[in-house]
């Protein structure tokens, strides 16, 4: 349900992105997810995860070139963003592991950009000074990105906040199952022990 909501929400609200891949996917324990980009040389790309929910909400990220050398590794991060400019032509591949956990799978948010966005329709071949208008279209433009960024990492943190007290509530449930539980089997223990003591012992006769 998590990942259908996440994603769905991803994607509505991210539809401007021009070029890369932006996704929230399942990552099973010691399973390992890779994805791959085809960038041009020179071309600036970045590459920002996050864990949303699994364990300790950590993972192992490895980025390799077309020649499969690592530029980029962290180990049991939470989240991180790098950028780097593709030195040569090829297939790029970013690489989720879970592989040190036995037991927990993770959701995992990525997105990796490629490229610069391309501007507004008729503003690229502007060969003139932009007008007061044209301007104030660029900076609404950019403001309504940023806030469309800043709403999905809120999203991710308010599923993070939401799976984190589920679990807790599952916990506290547990527990009070548990002492119920044990407060009963005490009760009846108990009751059973004071009806022995005023329960009428026979008498022993002789032969």
């Amino acid at each position: 349900m998590y990942f259908f909501t996440l994603t769905l929400l991803l994607f509505c609200s991210n539809f401007h992105k021009i070029a890369g891949t932006e996704l929230t996917f399942e990552l099973p324990d010691n399973g390992k997810e890779c994805f791959y980009e085809e960038i041009k040389a020179n071309t600036s790309a970045t590459l920002e995860f996050q864990v949303v929910t699994g364990g300790q909400y950590d993972v192992d990220v490895t980025l390799l070139d077309p020649r499969k050398n690592v530029i980029y590794q962290q180990i049991k991060m939470q989240f991180d963003s790098h950028t780097f400019t593709a030195a040569s032509t090829g297939v790029y591949a970013a690489c989720f592991s879970n592989e040190f956990s036995t037991f927990s799978h993770k959701l995992v948010y990525m997105d990796f950009q490629v490229g610069e966005e391309e501007p507004l329709p008729g503003i690229g071949e502007h060969v003139t000074a932009l007008t007061q208008m044209e301007t104030a279209a660029v900076d609404i433009h950019k403001y309504l990105n940023l806030i469309v960024d800043l709403q999905t990492h809120h999203r991710l943190r308010e599923a993070q906040g939401q799976k984190r007290a589920e679990d807790l509530n599952e916990t506290v449930l547990k527990w009070a199952i548990f002492e119920s539980v044990c407060i009963i089997l005490i009760g009846v223990s108990q009751t059973w022990m004071l009806r022995s003591f005023f329960s009428d012992k026979r008498p022993v006769t002789g032969h």
